[in-house]
């Protein structure tokens, strides 16, 4: 059976094969009632655009890249807080590029490597994407953002820590996440607690950080060096920073994992140590991962809104609104909100 073409949609529909490009390209103009019998008669004869002819018939490529980090290791993107990630980052993208008739890519970017600047630039050059996708530590990587302004390639950054002239950015305020955090952890009667740092190399843990921090100090609470452990966002991680924090003296009551996978080993730590979760410590974790829902406790954390995220960010790509610092002052500044989802793993304090 012979492929369907676009000439047998317009031959369907009735209308020219001027108007069934303009439709599958996502072209503006087209009567509502004209996509819709275009869209009806693609549907009935099973006609799907063919991505290089469409590349070929213009000057895009219909390509939405996602640059993710490849240095992390494969196990640690085996965890549950690596393929989630990455995960509601591509459900969001995936859905508005196929409603657009755009592909997804998603592409591991080595930014300790030596040839990051040669690997960036090849990818570009080769794939043309109409739009770049840059979640951490992309999205304040100076390499990165060099070669994509050079190449006039827009992009959107997902959560950077370096906001000013540095293109359009979607993010969620991590510092005021975390102070809210540590400010339900201190309503509930902790006055001691303990925090668990990410790895530095993402924005989000320093901000998350300072966020406890300012919280501590705002409460007028002390803030123990000894109460502050730092993590990689990994269990083993958290694992390793609860078992120290609970061996002090004068241990915290409550520990605050700035990501789910840390307090899941923060719960195993509790666990060795003969400890109840939260009769006798509570734990809090961040990013509302699947696994914060299936722990015992059920985990207190932050709802990070990275499916919405990325879906803005895919949606300022396709319209055309995102645009590279060299080309706008004041590059599109997009804050979403977060949620403070309170479980059964914090509670007050014995006593």
């Amino acid at each position: 059976m012979a492929s369907v073409t676009i000439y047998d949609v317009a031959a369907r529909a009735d209308v020219s094969i001027k108007t069934v490009s303009r439709v599958m390209n996502n072209e503006p103009n087209v009567r509502p009632q004209m996509r819709e019998r275009v869209l009806e008669a693609a549907a009935a004869l099973g006609y799907a655009p063919n991505l290089s002819a469409r590349s070929l018939a213009g000057s895009r490529s219909f390509v939405i890249a996602v640059f993710v980090d490849a240095s992390l290791t494969l196990d640690h993107w085996r965890s549950e807080r690596g393929s989630d990630y990455l995960q509601r980052i591509q459900l969001g993208a995936t859905v508005e590029t196929r409603q657009a008739g755009y592909h997804l890519l998603v592409e591991l970017i080595d930014h300790d490597g030596p040839r990051v600047r040669q690997e960036v630039g090849a990818l570009l050059a080769a794939l043309k994407p109409d739009g770049v996708i840059l979640t951490p530590p992309s999205c304040d990587n100076e390499v990165v953002l060099e070669l994509l302004d050079k190449a006039g390639t827009p992009y959107v950054r997902l959560g950077p820590e370096k906001p000013e002239g540095l293109g359009p950015r979607v993010h969620m305020d991590d510092v005021a996440a975390a102070r809210e955090m540590t400010e339900h952890l201190a309503d509930q009667g902790h006055t001691r607690i303990g925090f668990i740092m990410g790895d530095p190399r993402y924005g989000a843990a320093p901000a998350r950080r300072e966020g406890y921090v300012a919280a501590m100090k705002a409460r007028g609470l002390k803030v123990d060096k000894a109460w502050i452990r730092d993590g990689d966002f990994t269990f083993e991680s958290g694992h390793k920073a609860a078992s120290a924090l609970l061996a002090l003296p004068d241990r915290p009551t409550a520990i605050f994992a700035s990501n789910d996978d840390m307090a899941l080993g923060a719960l195993a730590a509790a666990a060795e140590a003969d400890l109840s979760v939260p009769g006798d410590v509570s734990v809090a974790g961040f990013d509302d991962s699947p696994v914060s829902r299936l722990s015992r406790p059920q985990l207190t954390t932050i709802r990070q809104p990275l499916v919405e995220m990325s879906t803005l960010a895919t949606k300022m790509l396709i319209s055309g609104v995102a645009r590279n610092s060299g080309t706008e002052q004041r590059p599109r500044d997009e804050l979403l909100p977060f949620t403070l989802i309170h479980r059964a793993s914090t509670a007050a304090p014995k006593g």
